[in-house]
Parts: structure tokens; sequence; C-alpha cells
């Protein structure tokens, strides 16, 4: 049985907004104090259940193997999720697919996808840590190679169900059955990109949905990335191809709130990785810069949010908006707080602007 290659219709119908997770269980710089890794998927799996109760489209959930993380296997996570859940759509953010096996990638997410009656995405990147390289016993001077030749790989299992195949990093297959198939025909693969013209043009030659992370500059820096996309797409004879766009942030009642509540959190992250990359320390004037409409993270009240993703809409014409609440450790009531907020008072306000905008663009 051979798989039919992906729809035009691709584009989503509505914009589509959501929230993605890395699963922290670092301290509470405020307090110290570190909840267990039990703890900390139980709030996650109530975090993704709320979610899905105020009407958000998505769920992403990162694979990470180091201290800070509990989501080394996101699929199992999710697939607990998809029990609690009854509409929202349940992704990686990311898979680091260099690393793992197509095979098996395709089996998790597939078997997902029959446990969430048809709501799993992969979204397949190279990762923004490395441990995984090693961890599997990856070469980092494949690191392009890998992700490239795997991605290939992951997208003929989807599109047949017997699969010949054969690369340099991983044995051939002949002619083998892979099992089971999904609910979904074809299963969604994004890749996500962090502003590298090559991986624009990987995600647009193959006619996938691209996810630019945009965690840092002015968002207009990036609007070449989602040209070059378009543009790179319509010369390989694909229709138009969603975009999302994916961020950090944190929503209270207030801005001034927002921001005295996540800065901490926020700060104790970025100085730890940026110790290890050579970074310098971040200040709070940093922080609340980065929080302004030209910035790059949507932190403040929900009037806040709504105006900065309007703007970037209006750079980017992009289909989906992913929100990481939070970088950091923030008690599990204001995360909780947070997503009723992007729910019942971002969402159907950016909603109904954008909706309007395509319907006065398409008339």
């Amino acid at each position: 049985m051979t798989q039919q290659p992906e729809k035009a219709s691709q584009t989503t119908e509505r914009f589509e907004l959501g929230l993605y997770s890395f699963a922290e269980v670092t301290p509470d710089p405020r307090t110290g104090e570190a909840v267990s890794p039990g703890q900390r998927i139980r709030d996650l799996l109530e975090e993704i259940e709320l979610a899905d109760q105020v009407g958000l489209d998505v769920f992403g959930l990162g694979e990470h193997h180091r201290v800070e993380y509990v989501s080394s296997a996101p699929e199992v996570i999710l697939a607990a999720a998809a029990a609690r859940t009854k509409t929202i759509r349940l992704s990686s953010a990311v898979t680091v697919l260099s690393s793992d096996d197509p095979v098996r990638v395709f089996q998790r997410f597939a078997s997902l996808d029959l446990i969430s009656n048809g709501r799993a995405e992969i979204m397949a990147g190279r990762g923004s840590f490395i441990e995984s390289f090693p961890l599997f016993g990856y070469d980092l001077n494949d690191y392009d190679v890998l992700f490239s030749e795997k991605l290939d790989m992951l997208l003929k299992l989807r599109a047949s169900e017997f699969v010949t195949w054969e690369g340099e990093h991983r044995p051939a297959l002949d002619h083998l059955g892979i099992y089971p198939r999904p609910l979904q025909n074809p299963l969604p693969v994004w890749v996500a990109v962090g502003g590298t013209p090559e991986s624009v043009v990987r995600a647009a030659s193959r006619g996938l949905p691209m996810a630019l992370a945009i965690i840092g500059g002015m968002p207009e820096r990036f609007t070449p990335f989602v040209e070059l996309f378009r543009r790179s797409a319509r010369s390989y004879g694909h229709a138009e191809l969603p975009v999302s766009i994916n961020s950090h942030g944190f929503i209270a009642d207030t801005r001034q709130e927002a921001l005295d509540d996540s800065f901490p959190a926020v700060q104790a992250v970025m100085n730890k990785i940026g110790r290890e990359r050579g970074w310098s320390p971040m200040q709070r004037g940093q922080y609340e810069a980065a929080a302004t409409l030209r910035g790059a993270n949507f932190v403040g009240s929900p009037d806040d949010v709504i105006e900065k993703i309007l703007f970037q809409h209006s750079l980017f014409q992009h289909q989906r908006f992913l929100l990481q609440l939070s970088v950091g450790t923030l008690p599990h009531a204001k995360i909780m707080h947070a997503i009723e907020l992007f729910g019942t008072k971002v969402a159907p306000v950016v909603r109904a602007e954008i909706a309007r905008r395509v319907a006065t663009t398409a008339s």
C-alpha cells in the first residue's frame, strides 16, 4: 500500500496557536528547590490537558538528554497526554532526528497517532544541544549529513508500507514492511529551522512545512528566511506550505507581572547555557528590550502578546505560532494561569483578526 503525496491543502484553515515545553526540572531560582521528575511530568500533563480545554491547537514537547530536562522520550509523555485530551495536536519540539533511527521514530509517532486518534506530528530538527550524539554513538562531524539522510529516510517510511532504502549511516532496508501505519495519511512532518539558509531550502525542497525559531534579535531579520522558504518551495513545484514561528515568552495579567515572574527563571537557564557557549550574562534591561514589540520574546499581558503576534503576522503571514512557557522553572500555578490567558484572551482575538486579514486579501 502506497500513501499519497502531501497535499497542497496542508496550509491550515485557521491560524493555529499552541505551546511547547522542554519539561524543565531546574530549581526554582527564588526558592532553590526543584520538583521531582515524576511531579514535573504530572504537572506537564495537567498543562497539556488545560491547553486542550481552553482551545489551543498544538502542544509540542522537546527531546533533551540533559539533567535539566525530563523529556528524553517525548512520545511517551505525549501518549499519556493523548489519553487526557480530545482535540489538541501533539508534536515533538523537536525530535533530534540526526541521532535517532528513522524507523523507530516513525513507529513511535505512528503509535502516538493511533492512540490520539490522528493528532500526532513530528517536528524534526538537528537539536539545540549535542548530548544525544555521543550518547547514541554518532560523530558530530556528520552533523549535517546525518540529518539530511535520515529526513529522506523518514519521508520514505511514511510514504510506503514496504520500503527499500540504502544510505551511509544506517543498515539498508530491502522491501521491508514498516508497522504500525498511522491513522493520518500522511503523518505530518515539520522541519524545525534555527535560521540557516541551507536548512530553509532543505525543508522547502522536500515540500515540508517549516517551524522557524526566533529566540533572539529583531523579528524583521528573519523575513528573508521566510521569503527564501516560499520562493524555494515554488521552485521545487510545491504549493503554499505552512510556516510556524516558535518563540519564548510568558503571559500574566499585567506586563510588569509577566516580566517580574519570568525573568529570574529565564536568566538562570540562559546564563547556565551561556557559560557553556561563551555568551555574556543576561541582564534585566536586555530581557525587557526583548519583550518590546520588535524584540524576540512574547512576555507581557494578553494585550501585549496579541499585539506582538499580529505584528509578526504582518511580517511573515505565517499559519502557526508556538510559545514556550517557560524558559526555566516557574510555579505550576503561574504556568496554568498563563495557559488560561493564552487560550481564552489571546487566541480568540488573534484568530479573528487574522481570519479578517486573510478574507480581505482573498477578496
